[in-house]
């Protein structure tokens, strides 16, 4: 079995705690995938324990965070695509869920904060963990 690390890394301004909407630990994330080609099965699963999202203080030095560490059997990610499904927080605490990342970006106001909050050039990488 081969286990698969999920990092991501973006440009936060004024946010903090970037994640999946249903965290970084989701232990009910188990897929089963039958390849269309070969008809081969394949299960992805979430080990729990093992991720973090991504803080302004990583942001701003440009580092990867460790967001999902996955057990792949039958399969070898190559790329992950951003989606909806998001949550981030501002450094004031405003709360944004449902973040769609799907078109690349995110952009809105704090009102508590009085600043322009926003997410940018999103990247993301698998790293091999035995």
């Amino acid at each position: 079995m081969v286990k698969f690390l999920l990092k991501i890394a973006a440009d936060l301004q004024n946010l903090t705690n970037l994640q999946p909407q249903g965290g970084c630990d989701d232990p009910s994330f188990s897929y089963l995938f039958k390849c269309k080609l070969c008809l081969r099965d394949g299960t992805v699963t979430v080990i729990p324990g093992r991720g973090k999202p991504l803080t302004q203080e990583e942001s701003e030095a440009e580092n990867y965070a460790p967001l999902m560490l996955f057990e792949c059997r039958g399969y070898e990610p190559i790329d992950y695509v951003f989606g909806g499904g998001w949550k981030v927080e501002s450094l004031e605490g405003t709360k944004f869920e449902g973040v769609d990342l799907s078109g690349g970006d995110f952009a809105e106001y704090d009102e508590e904060g009085e600043y322009d909050v926003k997410i940018s050039n999103l990247r993301s990488t698998f790293d091999v963990v035995k």
